[in-house]
């Protein structure tokens, strides 16, 4: 059996299903997106089996995204747990078929408490959908399981369309990383997130003079172990030499590159940063310039450390 050519098969289908949902979005995601944002209670998203798993999923990107939601099982609901609902709360049902039974009959319940209902659903003429105010359309040609029967394509489906739902959201509050971090504190995320440069940078500086030598900026770059000298002159930024201003001079200029002075050597006007910018966004602008180390600057706009960034 060949087992690369069954994934090969299956991921196909999982594409080809992504696109089927990209070319059938329809304004009904809109009018989600939006009623949303106007929701002046929770998300609540409800579903069961495979379904109620990518449900929890969407749950949890939401909440951490700032769209406060949760996660109610509809047996349990059924049960008591329809206690936790409030009528401004907007409930997000998921069912492929749209017959699955404990979660058809939370909707007179939550009819007669007025929470509005979104169905996620595969087929628009359920009994899920002909009940709810808005329909968004899973529907899929084919499961990738052989017998056409485990939910394998359609949870794909569903936690795409979630993760659009996620996205929109995010964009549409103007959701920075500095709101992500308030809900991730925890962990090296969290530390990248909510630190600031000032928090993590090199304050002891290798520094030298316009007028220091070839030979002494190396023994500066050495003893700072940063691979950089920051030039100074009278406390005033002057610029940055690096490994590779050092080697392009060597490269051009061979022995007689021993006569040049730290003024010659090194890159005028280099990239700054304020000391108390997010950790997360100084390392998003490193990378945009492709450079490994930042010169932090303090409010009084002094020369205050050196960021490294590490990959």
């Amino acid at each position: 059996m060949n087992y690369l050519s069954i994934a090969n098969e299956t991921l196909s289908l999982y594409i080809q299903a992504i696109e089927r949902l990209n070319s059938n979005i329809e304004p009904t995601f809109e009018k989600a997106v939006e009623m949303i944002l106007k929701c002046e209670g929770r998300l609540v998203v409800g579903g069961i089996g495979k379904s109620g798993l990518v449900g929890k999923k969407m749950v949890a990107t939401f909440a951490s995204t700032g769209t406060p939601s949760f996660f109610l099982h509809p047996t349990e609901a059924f049960h008591g747990d329809l206690g936790m609902l409030k009528p401004i709360d907007i409930v997000v049902l998921i069912s492929n078929s749209g017959e699955t039974d404990d979660v058809n009959k939370l909707i007179p319940s939550l009819k007669g408490f007025g929470n509005k209902i979104i169905a996620i659903t595969g087929n628009k003429n359920s009994t899920l959908a002909k009940h709810s105010d808005l329909v968004l359309d899973i529907s899929i040609d084919k499961e990738a399981c052989p017998n056409n029967l485990a939910p394998t394509t359609s949870t794909l489906v569903t936690m795409a369309l979630g993760d659009a739902l996620a996205i929109a959201l995010i964009k549409a509050r103007n959701f920075k990383a500095e709101d992500f971090a308030r809900f991730h504190p925890g962990g090296s995320l969290g530390r990248k997130l909510l630190c600031r440069v000032k928090d993590v940078m090199q304050k002891k500086l290798p520094i030298a003079s316009v007028h220091t030598s070839f030979a002494d900026c190396l023994s500066i770059m050495n003893e700072g172990r940063m691979g950089v000298a920051v030039v100074m002159d009278n406390n005033q930024l002057q610029g940055i030499i690096t490994d590779g201003d050092v080697r392009r001079t060597l490269s051009k200029y061979g022995s007689d590159s021993l006569l040049k002075t730290a003024g010659e050597l090194m890159t005028c006007s280099p990239k700054v940063i304020s000391e108390n910018e997010f950790l997360a966004k100084a390392e998003t602008f490193m990378k945009e310039h492709k450079i490994h180390t930042l010169i932090a600057m303090n409010e009084k706009g002094e020369v205050s450390g050196l960021l490294e960034f590490s990959s």
